[in-house]
């Protein structure tokens, strides 16, 4: 890792010098960034530079770390963990648009200090410990050193959280947030059905749900049937030994479906009250456009969507969604308060240091089902 020192020479008032930041009064902050800078301008990093399978991963020193724009914070990594996002991209999954860009750095989840902020950040000071995630198509990612994020990616992490388990959650959780709060708008008192509750999003749609005071149903591999119930399920149905069809009771406001199978996708909209909404993460936009370019692919992905919303639509009454995590500082500061309550969190199935990222991607496809995320530390 190699530090710049600037100072420019009309510095006003006494600023102190801490790890890729400079800090100050509140009302001094932006100010800071622009008199007395500490700018970390290379660090550790895992780069992709090619697609394929875990041993394409590399830990180089000395990678670039680019100027803050003013809406950015520069966070100083403690834990980062995996997402199925990271190991499908890492196979090519989302070739026709990150292919140009190699190479890549994956990662999406964060827990660790700020460094530095923008001219325009007011949320956070450097030295402040913070957790967040950044958006599915971001080219820079979190295995590195010092990552960037904007400000509404990050907030305060829960003081009652270790950074290896606060970084396991704020991807998930938002990707859930996203589908239950954003476009189902669900509301106290509603039904909501998990399809495959037992993974990071489905676990966390249903603590949002129940803490949103939902009625939630779910399915879930044997395995997870005591977990699910443990954190708020009023009912949790085994879909390798049972019929759903027939085990999953009345009717739903929301379905969220994290498996994305036809079958799945079935029971889901057959399952819905009218005016209800069925959400799947398994939309076709990425492969469509690995398959036939962005030219071709985006406008066929966006055709499938409407085709398939107005036949729900007038069929079934209902409204049939493509869901996707976004950046959302008011759900992420709810997933914060949640955690420091003891409401809300994602189990931690095992941690690796970052120089063995190859390890931990291919724990992760070996092993199939875990029941909590892997993650990485740097020391």
């Amino acid at each position: 890792m190699r530090l710049l020192f600037r100072r420019a020479s009309d510095v006003r008032g006494s600023m102190s010098l801490w790890r890729g930041g400079c800090s100050g009064s509140s009302s001094r902050i932006g100010q800071g960034l622009k008199d007395c800078r500490t700018l970390v301008t290379s660090c550790r990093a895992v780069l992709l530079p090619r697609f394929g399978g875990p041993d394409v991963l590399e830990l180089r020193d000395n990678v670039p770390v680019p100027d803050l724009k003013p809406n950015e914070v520069l966070v100083r990594a403690r834990a980062v963990s995996i997402n199925p996002l990271d190991i499908r991209m890492r196979a090519g999954y989302g070739r026709s648009i990150f292919e140009p860009l190699l190479p890549l750095i994956l990662g999406r989840d964060i827990s660790g200090e700020v460094g530095a902020v923008g001219t325009s950040v007011r949320s956070l000071r450097v030295g402040h410990e913070v957790f967040g995630a950044l958006h599915p198509t971001a080219v820079r990612g979190t295995y590195t050193e010092y990552a960037i994020l904007s400000e509404d990616e990050l907030t305060a992490k829960p003081a009652s959280l270790s950074h290896v388990e606060a970084s396991a959650i704020p991807f998930a959780a938002l990707t859930a947030w996203r589908a239950l709060k954003s476009t189902a708008r669900i509301t106290p008192g509603q039904r909501v059905l998990v399809i495959g509750g037992g993974g990071a999003v489905g676990l966390s749609a249903i603590q949002l749900a129940v803490a949103a005071g939902c009625h939630v149903s779910t399915t879930c591999g044997s395995e997870s049937i005591d977990r699910v119930l443990e954190v708020g399920a009023e009912h949790a149905v085994d879909y390798n030994t049972e019929d759903l069809e027939a085990a999953i009771k009345g009717y739903f406001d929301a379905v969220l479906d994290t498996i994305g199978l036809p079958q799945t996708e079935k029971i889901g909209i057959n399952l819905l009250k009218r005016g209800g909404h069925y959400m799947t993460l398994q939309g076709e936009a990425a492969s469509l456009t690995d398959r036939y370019g962005l030219a071709v692919g985006l406008p066929m992905a966006t055709g499938i969507l409407l085709k398939k919303q107005l036949k729900y639509r007038y069929s079934h009454g209902i409204e049939y969604w493509w869901n996707y995590m976004r950046a959302d500082a008011e759900g992420l500061d709810e997933i914060r308060r949640l955690s420091e309550a003891g409401k809300f969190k994602i189990p931690v199935e095992k941690t690796f240091p970052i120089s063995e990222v190859r390890e931990a991607h291919q724990t992760k496809e070996k092993k199939g089902y875990l029941p909590g995320k892997i993650v990485l530390e740097f020391n």
